[in-house]
């Protein structure tokens, strides 16, 4: 047996099921892309990928990828979670080398039906019962809930993959997975969709955008969390010493209307705009038309994708002291890490910035960093070697 892992890890292709939520082409966010990459590179390593998900398309021309579709996602979550739990039983034909979950909720009508003796990893996203504790009002029967799932879950997991030391740690202390279950392993970038092919003023052009302006971007779901009224509040801050200062925020959420009142009361109405959800062609080009893509995120930032995103176009990002987003920065460009998560401080990195008294990474570098410490492909052979290990 020990002979037949040791293959597959190098050379002889492997059957690995993984269990995802969404497609991501059409429903976009941070893990919707991350299992999309991975699955795709895994299969472009000659192994056969199976991916089960909630609103997978039934065929996908060209993909090297079994889909299998177990749920509507438009139906009740209970709906969702008996149909995740039949159509799961009904699909099942070999044995896989490995299963990869990636969402609690969705693994957990199906750990009873995974086959014995296949090693299980967990790929650890977030805290869900504390993140929905943040962001929507639910009772405490819900959060109960939540997290009597996700400790569920677990349990159940033989290794766990973690984005940042960040995320091990609340894996760690809150849900008592021992460390030497728990793998590190940064997410990756698509170097060849996220690159730097077009100069600021063409990428301005493109967009319609100003070119004439100090330009910011942010590419964030408008929840809590994520920080763009901290964001707006600094821009408020600093447009006395840059009257020129206009950033585009790009995403959707709960909180755009209470957004777009905050920016009427802070007289910002020329130096914002609500991009709203930005097509996928379009964002590398907006990471490439900004001066500095900004990340001012107050809580649960697991690694900060956008960060390696804007990289590899070339534009250097700033973040606040959260989660895992100073563990891509602080060997690369720590000045551009704030000293806290509060509007005074992320001005304060802005305007120096902006005034030119602080120096921030030249495009290649950026791009440098990034193709050297986070391509997918280098990401995706890590990742393998913890799922067959």
């Amino acid at each position: 047996m020990e002979g037949k892992k040791e293959n597959l890890n190098s050379t002889t292709s492997a059957s690995i099921l993984t269990l995802g939520i969404g497609w991501f082409p059409k429903t976009p966010g941070g893990l919707e892309r991350y299992i999309y990459e991975l699955t795709h590179r895994l299969a472009a390593n000659q192994d056969q990928v199976e991916l089960c998900g909630v609103g997978l398309p039934e065929t996908e021309l060209n993909s090297p990828i079994k889909l299998t579709n177990l749920a509507n996602p438009d139906s009740t979550i209970w709906q969702r979670l008996g149909s995740i739990r039949n159509n799961f039983k009904k699909t099942r034909l070999g044995k896989p080398d490995a299963i990869n979950l990636h969402f609690a909720l969705y693994s957990f009508p199906i750990l009873d039906l995974l086959p014995k003796g296949v090693p299980i990893t967990f790929n650890f996203h977030g805290p869900w019962a504390s993140e929905s504790q943040q962001e929507t009002v639910n009772s405490k029967l819900s959060i109960w809930l939540k997290r009597w799932i996700e400790q569920n879950t677990y349990n159940r997991c033989d290794r766990f993959i973690v984005l940042s030391r960040a995320f091990g740690n609340i894996l760690h202390q809150q849900y008592q997975v021992p460390w030497s279950k728990i793998h590190i392993i940064p997410g990756g970038v698509n170097i060849h969709w996220f690159q730097p092919n077009l100069s600021p003023q063409e990428a301005c052009k493109q967009l319609n955008w100003p070119d004439n302006r100090r330009i910011l971007f942010t590419s964030r779901r408008l929840v809590h969390r994520v920080g763009i009224d901290k964001l707006l509040q600094a821009l408020a801050i600093i447009k006395p010493q840059v009257p020129d200062v206009w950033l585009a925020i790009a995403g959707r959420g709960h909180l755009q209307a209470t957004l777009q009142q905050q920016v009427q009361e802070l007289g910002l109405e020329n130096h914002v705009k609500f991009l709203g959800f930005l097509p996928e062609a379009q964002l590398p080009i907006a990471y490439q038309a900004a001066e500095l893509t900004v990340m001012p995120s107050q809580s649960f930032e697991g690694f900060g994708l956008a960060i390696v995103e804007s990289l590899a176009c070339g534009t250097p990002v700033l973040c606040t002291p959260v989660g895992g987003m100073p563990e891509i920065l602080s060997s690369f460009s720590p000045d551009l890490i704030t000293t806290s998560t509060e509007a005074s401080a992320i001005a304060e990195k802005l305007a120096q910035i902006l005034l030119g008294k602080l120096s921030i990474p030249a495009r290649q570098d950026c791009r440098h960093y990034a193709v050297t410490n986070f391509d997918w492909q280098q990401v995706a052979q890590q990742v393998r070697q913890i799922l067959l290990a």
